[in-house]
């Protein structure tokens, strides 16, 4: 009886995709992006976030941003960047289901900065996600640690932003094996062709 009960909720489970932003889906800058004139999309990461618009997964960006700690920016600030992007994925035939933040330095050592996995797990919690049967696409060894620590089915590296030179540190050679891929929009066709809705 319990079983059944059991299977049937697991059934009814979403999937994610949970990206990082910076790097992944717009370009990084080295003094933080600070408002909206600072966002540039990577090359294709419009056209992969579009054709993953039909995809079953939940799409959830999960990102870092300790710029609003160091008093660079502010949260309201930040908010306003982060609705911009995903007003320009959303004009571009694309989805965004969530953005989860983490406004913290590495120094104030929170549950949710990168690569610890609060993020994940409450975007879990908020959108009852099957983790086993998710991914994580970043461009760091954070987002990898971070996406293995949630329980992910998979962490994936795109070289884009950092993540070329991420990739080759003596501590990722720890880690293997993890994907590596060139782009965002070849990191969703691996995906998604599991799912047989390969990107087009």
């Amino acid at each position: 009886m319990n079983c059944g009960v059991i299977s049937s909720i697991m059934e009814s489970m979403d999937t994610a995709l949970f990206l990082d932003r910076d790097g992944v889906i717009i370009e990084n800058r080295a003094n933080y992006v600070r408002s909206c004139d600072d966002v540039t999309f990577l090359p294709a990461a419009l056209a992969a976030l579009r054709q993953a618009a039909a995809s079953p997964y939940r799409i959830i960006v999960v990102t870092n941003q300790s710029a609003i700690d160091r008093g660079i920016i502010t949260m309201a600030q930040a908010d306003t960047i982060n609705h911009h992007i995903v007003g320009e994925i959303e004009n571009a035939g694309g989805r965004v289901d969530a953005v989860f933040m983490c406004p913290h330095t590495p120094l104030d050592q929170c549950d949710c900065r990168k690569p610890r996995p609060g993020m994940l797990l409450q975007a879990a919690e908020q959108f009852h996600i099957d983790l086993r049967r998710s991914f994580m696409i970043g461009d760091s060894l954070a987002d990898l640690l971070a996406g293995r620590a949630a329980g992910v089915r998979e962490s994936i590296i795109v070289r884009t932003g950092r993540g070329a030179v991420q990739a080759a540190l003596p501590e990722a050679h720890l880690l293997q094996p993890f994907p590596l891929f060139d782009s965002l929009y070849e990191a969703l066709d691996s995906i998604l062709q599991q799912t047989n809705h390969p990107l087009s």
